[in-house]
């Protein structure tokens, strides 16, 4: 006969762990890793484990596990609990508390399993210090010599985040798995995209996964006076600037691969000019094409689209240059 999870018990636990860093109402949940808010929600979820009959653990990475089961490769499921800023209540959240109740059910019924079973939080996934850093450390790919240099975008340094949560971060390689210690992982998370629920599919398989591509340019004008300047003698940097974000998205569609891939972008005055046409202005964009075995994608990026009239408006693009590697996922969202 097949078994049946708790629902009710379930949306009580995602309800619950939802008030850890709630913000004011209709402002979503911020609960980023090492904060006050992140540890009591471990605190909490720990707890919760335990009384799911799961034996506990949390490694050098700040990695949380409930497992059960006696000895031999496990099968693991998992997400995390961190949040993006004003994030959501599902986003990793759902993928930690399924398998906590699927792994509570199990345990209720008596079943004994073929291999162990556990359930996994990884730490900082949302990259607020270093992008998917537990399960990095997990599996072996995290660069000791980067931890140092690893800071928020507000710069607080990761050895200090995760000194106040009682953890040494320089301590965090030695979280790597022997890989024969696993049987499989699996990951159950919500779509973040509308194409299941506009098709009212409940579940699908992922087959691929998004790849991204960062560049920050800054278009160089220059600063005059806004009342008296004529339009045809304006060197405006930040119209430039506008102008290639609405170029560079047209150009991703045209040349992209015919799977789904968005666009994002960040503009803003950088030379400090009050001026309305001042004299740098900056924008950040990344392109996310999603990899497909069938048929081949085409490249994302062909070439840049330099803007024939970012040029007339008398602005240039200064510089271009990759997103630095150590500071993943820190772009504005």
């Amino acid at each position: 006969m097949p078994l049946g999870i708790s629902l009710p018990r379930l949306r009580s636990h995602i309800e619950a762990l939802s008030r850890f860093g709630r913000n004011p109402e209709g402002q979503g949940i911020t609960r980023s890793c090492w904060s006050p808010a992140h540890e009591e929600a471990r605190a909490w979820l720990l707890d919760k484990m335990k009384e799911a009959g799961l034996a506990t653990k949390v490694d050098l990475a700040g990695n949380t596990f409930g497992r059960l089961g006696g000895e031999g490769p496990v099968v693991m499921t998992g997400s995390h609990i961190d949040t993006v800023p004003q994030g959501g209540p599902l986003d990793g959240a759902l993928g930690v508390l399924a398998g906590l109740e699927c792994l509570h059910t199990v345990n209720e019924a008596g079943i004994r399993t073929r291999f162990p079973l556990t359930v996994a939080a990884w730490s900082d996934e949302e990259g607020r210090y270093g992008s998917l850093f537990g399960s990095r450390a997990f599996t072996g790919k995290l660069d000791p010599k980067l931890i140092p240099d690893f800071r928020a975008a507000d710069g607080e340094r990761l050895v200090d985040a995760m000194a106040r949560a009682g953890f040494n971060a320089l301590e965090a390689p030695k979280a790597r798995c022997d890989p024969r210690t696993l049987s499989a992982y699996v990951e159950l998370h919500i779509e973040q995209g509308p194409h299941l629920e506009t098709a009212r599919i409940p579940i699908g398989v992922v087959e691929g996964i998004v790849g991204i591509h960062r560049d920050r340019l800054t278009f160089i004008g220059e600063p005059d006076h806004a009342g008296t300047t004529p339009m045809a003698r304006r060197k405006d940097a930040f119209l430039g600037a506008a102008d290639y974000a609405l170029r560079a998205r047209e150009h991703i569609v045209r040349c992209g691969s015919w799977t789904p891939r968005s666009w994002r972008g960040w503009s803003g005055n950088a030379g400090g000019f009050a001026s309305p046409s001042p004299g740098a202005a900056g924008c950040a964009w990344r392109s996310s094409p999603c990899r497909a075995p069938s048929p081949p994608a085409a490249p994302l990026v062909c070439s840049p689209p330099w803007s024939g009239r970012a040029r007339r408006s008398g602005s240039s693009p200064g510089a271009c240059r990759p997103a630095p590697a150590t500071t993943p996922r820190t772009w504005p969202r």
